[in-house]
Parts: structure tokens; sequence; C-alpha cells
């Protein structure tokens, strides 16, 4: 054996089906892949190589968030953070002093709003227009499908009334016709963005360097991003480009999913799938097509059977499900992975409708549906025969939802939908494969905290919240495998990825705690002492004996 380099730690879960006789302690390198797994006697005979010894510490395959919107967040979370605030005092107490510290003639920005702070009170533009003193605002909602606008703002868009869209878009408006400043989903959202300064290329290429250095930071090895907004493409191959010059390369695997929107024709289908075939540099790629069929439980516009407790959440995002249905035959005859948003009742039954009645003989590719906020007993088993693959966010359950179902989320839905919440027990037990993210900027991102909400359904670090829905708890080993081998099989990637397996992909997370063993608290205070992607240190904390 010649490795280029020996990894070596107290223990090593290889997600690889049945742990080895004696426990693996010791992983060797060779190009970039596994050459070899054994104990530290083993390692001594692989030959000379670099060697690092993280004593004690676990080592796992690399984490991968299955589900983040990076570039599109670089634009969300630009001004105040209004992430976990649910009182209205101290959302205008945070907006009031952002006004004041915005130059004249800037606009005034927030983002992560939780509509639980206004409790009973619709969102209405009139509670902010006085603390961001009449000028143009625009205030992200936390579920990055809504925005409360200014008058200002909406003076400045010409905004005087409603509008019509293509998909299930809204700019929601009074009795008497007069916008409120709610906007709901992008079409709405659009027509005020494009009127807001932007920042330069390099200023966003700056910004997203440094959130991938985060990213690696925290332990991930490998996102999926969920979006493909206007430079995405162009600051990947930028950014990994002024990696490479110094030597480096992009500090994890990207794989993006471009949007497929209603109004669309095959025309535009074609771009895509042209953009599936060529766009990619050395660890980034475009790797499917996203697409949507409702939007959220929280501002009204998720498909449910029966109407939330507003009367709203009754249609779909395309207008036309029909259009929806070709869409995917036309990327899954192409053997195009699709990622479809469905987050209720119906929208998801439409989803896998869709996928009952394609062609069995069509070529094989990971299909998914993403979020799966709230189902009944009959549509877990109809996601089990369909061969769907599942793709959840923990902390959005924890972070956004309570377990007295006082919230905004379970009060529009009822009782009975939000007991039938999350269901990502139920999901797994029925074999389903299910992929685990944050969904940041809605959540946050940093994975071990994930990891432990997903197996107390209450926020970690808060031990006097009540889990939500507890039985849909899942083990230790079910979350890492979200992140790991689930995550792997969602890419379609399970044959070179997700598991410490020789000849596999070198992409590993080393922890100071054992992810499969600590207390979910501990685990969520624990910390990540490397990233390895390639056989490459991305990550490594100092006081490692090397």
């Amino acid at each position: 054996m010649n490795p280029d380099l020996i990894i070596l730690a107290g223990t090593v879960h290889t997600l690889d089906g049945e742990p080895g006789s004696p426990a693996p302690e010791a992983v060797a390198v060779q190009n970039g892949r596994i050459q070899a797994i054994g104990t530290r006697q083993d390692a001594q005979s692989w030959g000379p190589a670099e060697v690092l010894d993280f004593g004690d510490a676990v080592l796992t395959p690399g984490l991968v968030d299955c589900h983040v919107h990076p570039v599109m967040g670089l634009d969300m979370t630009r001004g105040c953070d209004l992430s976990g605030i649910t009182d209205l005092a101290a959302v205008r107490a945070l907006l009031r002093a952002e006004a004041e510290s915005t130059p004249a003639g800037e606009w005034v920005r927030g983002w992560g709003l939780d509509p639980n702070a206004f409790g009973s009170a619709p969102v209405h533009r009139e509670l902010i227009d006085d603390v961001v003193t009449g000028r143009p605002a625009l205030i992200r909602l936390f579920d990055a499908h809504s925005a409360l606008a200014s008058t200002a703002a909406l003076g400045v868009a010409g905004i005087t009334g409603p509008q019509h869209f293509d998909q299930a878009a809204e700019v929601v408006c009074d009795g008497n016709g007069r916008p409120t400043g709610l906007l709901l989903e992008a079409a709405a959202l659009d027509l005020v963005l494009k009127h807001m300064p932007q920042e330069t290329f390099q200023e966003r290429k700056r910004r997203l360097g440094e959130l991938f250095e985060s990213y690696s930071r925290a332990g991930l090895t490998g996102i999926h991003v969920m979006d493909c907004g206007e430079g995405t493409l162009e600051l990947l191959a930028a950014l990994e480009q002024d990696l490479a010059g110094a030597g480096h390369g992009l500090p994890l695997r990207v794989r993006v999913s471009p949007w497929c929107m209603p109004g669309s024709d095959e025309a535009e289908w074609q771009r895509l799938a042209a953009q599936v075939a060529t766009a990619r540099g050395a660890r980034w790629e475009v790797a499917g097509i996203k697409l949507f069929v409702d939007g959220t439980v929280d501002n009204g516009t998720a498909w449910l059977f029966e109407p939330d407790s507003h009367g709203q959440s009754i249609a779909p995002f395309w207008p036309s499900p029909e259009e929806y249905n070709r869409a995917i035959r036309f990327f899954a005859g192409r053997g195009i992975p699709t990622a479809t948003h469905a987050i209720g009742d119906a929208g998801v039954a439409a989803v896998l409708a869709a996928f009952e009645d394609l062609p069995a003989d069509l070529p094989r590719a990971p299909h998914r549906i993403e979020h799966i906020e709230t189902v009944p007993d009959e549509l877990v088993e109809r996601f089990a025969r369909s061969g769907l693959i599942a793709s959840m966010q923990p902390s959005h359950c924890t972070h956004y939802s309570r377990a007295d179902q006082t919230d905004n989320w379970s009060t529009r839905l009822g009782k009975e939908r939000a007991d039938r919440g999350w269901r990502s027990a139920d999901l797994r037990s029925a074999g389903v494969t299910l992929a685990l993210g944050s969904d940041w900027p809605v959540a946050p991102f940093e994975p071990l905290p994930i990891l432990a909400d997903a197996q107390l359904r209450r926020r970690s670090g808060h031990p006097q919240e009540q889990p939500i829905g507890p039985s849909q708890a899942l083990s230790a080993r079910q979350a890492l495998e979200g992140y790991t081998s689930h995550a792997a099989k969602a890419a379609g990637e399970w044959a070179a990825a997700g598991s410490i397996s020789v000849g596999k992909r070198a992409d590993f997370t080393v922890f100071d705690v054992d992810p499969l063993a600590a207390a979910p608290d501990d685990l969520a205070a624990g910390h990540v002492l490397a990233t390895v992607v390639e056989g490459r240190f991305q990550h490594l904390a100092v006081g490692v004996d090397g």
C-alpha cells in the first residue's frame, strides 16, 4: 500500500452495514479515495504517509446538508436579523434601530421575521411604516416565500392593487383592494426586489466564500442547493477559480437544482436539461431540477385537501397541475433527478400521483419530495410504495411550532393535521430513504443541533420545552444517516459516497463527541474537529496530533 494520508480516531462509524470486528480506528486515503480501513495496529503496516491522529475523537462519513439556499441566502440575510423573535414590540425596536443605522437614501432591510410575532393581528405594512420612518423597506419572513413591504417600497415598485401571476403568488390586499404590504411567493416578491440595490459581484463572491467556509467549519462536506438564481453559476465558477489559484478548491461539494416554474414551456425545460448535462466545475455541478406544487402553511399558500383556519391553502402552485405532470414526465424521461417542494397533504398527494403515473421503463434517477409537513397515514403508505425520497428539515418543526399548538403553523392547520406533522419516524419505519437538511436561511445550518433536534423533537439546549410529536423522533443512527448514507442515496451517489468504504470518496467529518452515543443536547454542544473532502483537510482544529 502507498496511501497519501492515514487518519486515526478512537471511533470510526462507517455507516456501511454492520460494524466491523475489531472496530475500525484507522482509514487510509490515496488519490482522494478510501484505500483501506482497519485498526491502529493495521495502520502501522500501511506504508509511509502523512498521519493525522485525532485521539479519542469520532470519524464519520462527511456530513451533507440536503437542502440549502446559499446564494439566495446572501440576498435574504441582508439587514436586521429577526430570527426567533416572537414579540412584535421587539421586532419594531430592532427595525427602528436598523432604520437609524441605515444611510439616507438606502432601503431598510430585515429577515427571518416569524409571523407568530403578530399574534392574531394580520401582517400589515402599518405595523412597520412608522419605525422605518416612511422609507422603503422590505422585511423577509422566515419561510423565504413571503415578505412585508413598507408603504414607500410599494410606491417605488408601483404596486397599487392586486396583480395577476402565472403561479400561485399574491399581492395581498384589504377589502378595498389596497395592498397590505404582504407579498406571497416569488413572483410577487420580484415586483419589489427588482427595484432594490444589489451588491456587486465581487462582494457577493466574497460573502459566498465566507459562507462556504462557515459550512465547512460546522462539519459539512457537501450541500444540495435548491435554487439557481441569477449569477449563481457564475459565482461558483469564479469562486472556484480564485481558490484554485491559491492552491485550494471549494471547501465542500455543491449540487445545484435550478427551478422549473409554472408558465415555462418545453423550450425552457430543454434549456434546464442542458444545464444538468454541462454546467459543472471541479466540486460543483447542476445535478437536478427543483419544482414546486405549493408554498407554505404559515403564509396560506400550502396545498391542503381542506382549507386552513383562514380559509386559505387550497390552491396548487401550478395553476394547471397537468402542466406540472408534463414537466415531471419530461425530466424523468431523460433520467434527470427532480426535487419537488410539497408541504401540504394535497400537494404531497399530487406529487405521488404524478410519479405513480409514469411509465415503469423510464431511466432510473433519484426523485425527491421536499419538506412533507403534514400527511395522513394513507400518504405515508403510498410514499413507501412510490420509491420517492423524502427530504425533511427537523428544525422547521422544532423552531417554528410548539407542543401546545398555539403557533401560527398549528393553528392554521388545526389539531388533526398538526398532529400529523413532520412524520419523519413513520417514513423511516415504512422504508423510505430520508435525507435531512436545514433549508438555510430559513433555519440555522449547523448540523449538530439539527441532528439533536431530530432526536429530541424540541430545540436542543432548551430542556424546558416539551417535544412536538415525540413519537416521530429519529434514533441517533437514523439522524446521522440523514446527513450521510441517505444523503448520498438522495443524490444517486451511494456507490461513491455516504459511507466509509474502500473505493468510495474520502469525505469525512471528525467530532469531539460521538453522534451515535452522546445525549442529544450534548451532541448539539459538541465541536467539529475537521472536515475532509477528497482526502484534503478543509477545516482542521488546532491541537490535532500530526
